[in-house]
């Protein structure tokens, strides 16, 4: 039986604004503990995704000010997202795809909830496909050039 992303999901999900500085935002993942935000504009839609990693290489290592909006270093073109009606192993090989442990959970450019690799593990049924995933996000990838 299909599962789909709904039924484990994490449906309490802060959200933070473009507009808002990088300080902000690592001051709001320090203090709930989470690695990454959803970044929505004034109308409450998703826009982009701002991660600790995009704090660290887009900003502190290029000498950024710590009030620097968000909107200069979130990653905003293809975001990766899922829809609640999704399935749950399609999730988990998209996650693997793009090397990612965490996908925003979007409707109607709302974002309703986040799915993460950790999510995928706990149900029994999709050890393999977290075991899979896990696998493909860890394979190291080549420095950019």
């Amino acid at each position: 039986m299909e599962q789909q992303i709904r039924d484990i999901m994490t449906s309490t999900v802060f959200t933070i604004k473009e507009t808002q500085s990088i300080q902000e935002a690592g001051a709001v993942m320090s203090e709930h503990n989470i690695g990454s935000i959803p970044v929505v504009n004034n109308n409450g839609d998703m826009v982009g995704i701002i991660t600790d990693r995009d704090i660290t290489l887009r900003s502190t290592a290029q000498g950024e000010d710590a009030q620097t909006p968000i909107s200069q270093v979130m990653t905003a073109q293809q975001v990766v997202q899922a829809t609640p009606d999704m399935d749950v192993h399609e999730a988990a090989e998209l996650m693997a795809q793009q090397q990612i442990r965490r996908l925003p959970v979007v409707e109607n450019g709302q974002v309703i909830g986040m799915i993460s690799l950790g999510d995928v593990a706990v149900q029994h049924q999709l050890t393999d496909d977290a075991e899979e995933a896990l696998s493909s996000i860890s394979t190291p990838s080549g420095p950019q050039k």
